[in-house]
C-alpha cells in the first residue's frame, strides 16, 4: 500500500542518510524530488557540485537544458506531485578519479533506496533515463546498447520511458553529430510530456 505520508516517511530516511559519508569529498546532502501523484520520473545520475551547493535538483546549465528539451518551465519542473527527479546516486560524489567530469554514482545508493522509492511513485506513466547508469538499472536488457543506440532506438520502449542523453553543456558534440535528435525526438517527448501534464 503506497500512500503520500508514506513516501514523506521514506523521503525523511533518504534525507538523513550517512551511509557513503566516508566516501563522499563534501559529504552527504541527498538531493531529489518526488511525489505521489507524479506522472513523470527524470532518473538521472547524481547531483553535480551547483546542485549540493543549493540543494536544488538540475539548478545549473544542465537542469535549463533539460527543461528546454521537455518544454517544461521551472514552475512545473519543480512541482513534486507532477515530476519526480530520482538520480542514482542521491549525493555529489566528487571529481572523476581520470578525465574530466564527476565520479559515477556511489554504488550503495540504488540497491538500498531505489526500489522502496519507486514502489511509491505509482502514477508514473513516462520514465526519463538520463545517462548509463539510470540505463542499466531501469533498462537492464539495454545496458550493453550504450547510451546512444539506446537513444536511436527510443521507440523500443516508447511510450512509457524514454532515454536521452545527458544534457550537460559537456555533450554539445553529441548533438552537434546527431541533429535527428533535436528534430525528431525532442518534438514528440515535449508532445507526450504536455499530455500527461
Amino acid at each position: 500500500m503506497t500512500s503520500a505520508r508514506s513516501l514523506d516517511k521514506l523521503l525523511r530516511e533518504i534525507r538523513a542518510c550517512t551511509v557513503c559519508a566516508p566516501f563522499l569529498p563534501l559529504g552527504p546532502r541527498p538531493v531529489l524530488q518526488a511525489g505521489h501523484g507524479a506522472h513523470i520520473l527524470l532518473a538521472s545520475q547524481a547531483p553535480g557540485i551547483k546542485v549540493h551547493q543549493s540543494g536544488v535538483p538540475f539548478d545549473d546549465a544542465s537542469g535549463r537544458r533539460l527543461r528546454q528539451w521537455l518544454g517544461m518551465s521551472e514552475e512545473i519542473f519543480y512541482d513534486r506531485e507532477k515530476v519526480a527527479i530520482v538520480p542514482m546516486g542521491f549525493c555529489y560524489p566528487g571529481r572523476a578519479a581520470q578525465g574530466s567530469g564527476d565520479a559515477p554514482p556511489r554504488p550503495e545508493c540504488a540497491p538500498l533506496w531505489r526500489k522502496r522509492l519507486m514502489a511509491q511513485l505509482p502514477n508514473i506513466e513516462l520514465t526519463v533515463l538520463i545517462g548509463q547508469y539510470a540505463l542499466a538499472w531501469h533498462l537492464p536488457e539495454a545496458r550493453t546498447m550504450g547510451v546512444t543506440r539506446a537513444v536511436q532506438e527510443w521507440q523500443r520502449w516508447w511510450p512509457h520511458t524514454l532515454v536521452l542523453p545527458h544534457p550537460s553543456p559537456r555533450n554539445n558534440g553529441w548533438l552537434k553529430h546527431n541533429p535527428w535528435f533535436e528534430a525528431e525526438l525532442l518534438p514528440k517527448l515535449r508532445e507526450r510530456v504536455s499530455l500527461l501534464l
